[in-house]
């Protein structure tokens, strides 16, 4: 029988394990510090401004009591539940940085755990992290992103690349298990993942069979069950009809960027198409050890998703309805992810295996420095970007006039007017609600989600800033363009006391506030006045 090992035996492990563990602390923070570059905006940002003031109002219902959005479905009720009392404990910027925080940690461990089970050095879990941030950012066709402001999608990415770790490894049950609490918490992100990773599954040669997965599959639905419940309440109570036309308001009307490639950028769609292009080459040319293989199938599994997605898309012209009732589930958002993390991830991976090549370490040396500088080109370009803008994204140009006079109006508003005042507000602005804690009738950015909501969103919009037109301009660009009489019964309609508008062309209006850019009338005192 040996005896214990020797000091000189011993010592080395304790060393080597503490090198370890500081290395992969060091990792961490770096993989914090690239999403942090990434989203470091000044809050809000525009889904910050959309969903934190939902969050608040779901644990404080009196908060904004009469918004009509506010007082939507909940459709990220996970995220409220889980998330949303942040709101409460702080202001609601203290409450977008707190939660960027979270986010960038969850993201740094799910990214973590995805680079240990592909690369054997720390610092290309961070390379590829940083590459996949910028192709994302840049190479995007329909608008998403998994580094962002505080919102539920993020942390389903960072499940979904926890799930991807698992399924390189092998560990398909944990992989389910994973992407199904991804679903959870934002079902459109795990439900595609879910699909993408099932795709990867089922053409992986030595996968385990269908009733070896059983658990993960099983345990996998059960964590989804938040999610998926949100997502099918959204359409309770609602005919055939009227889902149609719901989903024809939303596909066509407010958010073709993101649903209809019809309604991409050329831009957008060019680059993608690219990167998508780069992909397929590498993932054709380049030999990769097992586990890549799964990442690679489920790369693939997304970008089918799309391609279906487009063939869908195509029917729109002669089925509308029946085109909008499938694109309304967002077929393109998880390609856009996908295929910059395939390409960054296939990339580092190809030159980690080249510096293990003395024949090619020079030139893999060579093609590293110049990823490194595309990256900080890219860090560089979004810091300058961020100066120049000088103001929260949500406010950014088209959205505000001016953002001091925006503010001063606002500040006025939460200072001078009852916590339970109703506002008509300036169609596309997004931070009223953020900046003075007062309901609005409706604007551009909050949509709600129920199929009934939504019919009844899109007739407030035409019914408080439709100019009634069919070949000209659909809306008006101010309620201050339209005249007193209608803003009045409009308000009387929808129970409006106040209106912030343009403070020019003036209306007709007890005005009780005026900036440079900004009029507030009293429609209380205009409605007594007759």
């Amino acid at each position: 029988m040996s005896g214990p090992p020797s000091g000189a035996d011993a010592a080395p492990r304790p060393r080597r394990a503490s090198r370890i563990c500081w290395r992969s602390l060091l990792e961490f923070v770096l993989l914090v510090g690239v999403f942090a570059l990434e989203a470091s905006w000044l809050p809000p940002d525009p889904n910050e401004a959309h969903y934190l003031c939902k969050a608040r109002h779901f644990w404080q219902p009196d908060w904004c009591g009469r918004d009509f959005f506010l007082d939507s479905s909940d459709s990220h009720a996970t995220f409220y539940f889980t998330l949303g009392w942040l709101t409460t404990l702080m202001s609601l910027e203290q409450a977008a940085w707190t939660g960027r925080l979270l986010t960038w940690l969850a993201l740094a461990w799910g990214w973590q755990r995805l680079g240990h089970a592909l690369f054997r050095r720390p610092l290309w879990t961070v390379l590829a992290a940083g590459g996949a941030v910028a192709l994302n950012s840049r190479f995007h066709e329909a608008g998403e992103w998994f580094v962002g402001g505080f919102e539920a999608k993020s942390f389903a990415y960072a499940l979904v690349f926890s799930s991807l770790a698992r399924g390189v490894r092998g560990q398909w049950n944990l992989a389910f298990l994973l992407s199904g609490a991804a679903a959870g918490v934002h079902v459109l992100v795990g439900g595609w993942a879910t699909l993408a990773l099932m795709f990867a599954w089922v053409i992986t040669p030595t996968a385990p069979r269908l009733r070896e997965i059983m658990p993960g599959l099983i345990g996998g639905g059960i964590f989804s069950l938040p999610g998926v419940i949100s997502g099918v309440w959204l359409s309770r109570g609602v005919g055939a009809g009227l889902l149609a036309q719901a989903s024809e308001i939303y596909v066509y009307q407010r958010l073709p960027h993101h649903l209809w490639p019809a309604g991409f950028t050329p831009h957008g769609l060019e680059r993608f198409a690219l990167l998508s292009c780069v992909w397929l080459a590498t993932a054709a040319l380049l030999r990769v050890g097992p586990g890549e293989r799964v990442l690679r199938r489920f790369v693939f599994g997304a970008l089918l998703i799309a391609v279906i997605g487009g063939l869908i898309s195509l029917i729109a012209p002669s089925h509308p309805a029946q085109a909008a009732n499938m694109l309304r589930y967002y077929w393109f958002r998880l390609a856009d992810v996908a295929i910059p993390v395939g390409v960054s991830i296939t990339a580092v991976s190809w030159l980690a295996r080249g510096r293990r090549i003395a024949a090619l370490r020079s030139r893999t040396q060579w093609a590293v420095a110049l990823i490194v500088v595309l990256v900080v080109l890219h860090f560089g370009l979004l810091s300058r970007d961020r100066r120049a803008l000088g103001v929260p994204r949500a406010d950014g140009p088209g959205k505000v006039w001016d953002y001091g006079d925006w503010r001063e109006a606002c500040a006025w508003a939460k200072q001078n007017t009852a916590p339970t005042a109703l506002f008509l507000t300036p169609r596309a602005s997004q931070t009223f609600k953020w900046y003075a804690e007062r309901g609005e009738v409706v604007t551009w950015k909050d949509v709600p989600q129920h199929a009934g909501e939504i019919i009844a969103w899109w007739q407030r919009m035409l019914d408080v800033f439709g100019t009634g037109n069919t070949s000209g301009p659909r809306f008006y660009s101010a309620l201050a363009d339209t005249s007193a009489a209608h803003v009045q019964r409009v308000a009387r309609h929808y129970g409006a006391d106040y209106v912030l508008t343009a403070a020019e062309p003036p209306l007709a209006l007890p005005c009780v506030y005026q900036n440079n850019s900004y009029a507030i009338y009293d429609l209380r005192r205009a409605e007594s006045a007759k």
